[in-house]
This record gives structure tokens, C-alpha cells and sequence, in this order.
């Protein structure tokens, strides 16, 4: 097993993932808000 040494690691393709899922996140919520929204306005 390799020696781990702190911060060595490229973390690159992570942040990329992490940044994507964030702005998924955002996205989504803001549908679902919006979905509800329009369903409380127009939907009664």
C-alpha cells in the first residue's frame, strides 16, 4: 500500500463532480419551486 501524503492527491475530477451536482441541485429546486408555484396559482 502506498504512503499517503496529505495534499498530493489531484482533485480536479472532483470538484468538476461536486460543482456539477451543485448547480443540479439549484436547478432542480428552483423547478420544484417554481412546479408549486404554478400549481397553487393555477391548479385551485
Amino acid at each position: 500500500m502506498a504512503e499517503y501524503k496529505h495534499g498530493e492527491m489531484d482533485i480536479k475530477v472532483q470538484e468538476k463532480t461536486f460543482d456539477g451536482f451543485i448547480k443540479a441541485t439549484t436547478w432542480c429546486v428552483v423547478a420544484i419551486a417554481f412546479l408549486c408555484l404554478f400549481l397553487a396559482v393555477f391548479a385551485s
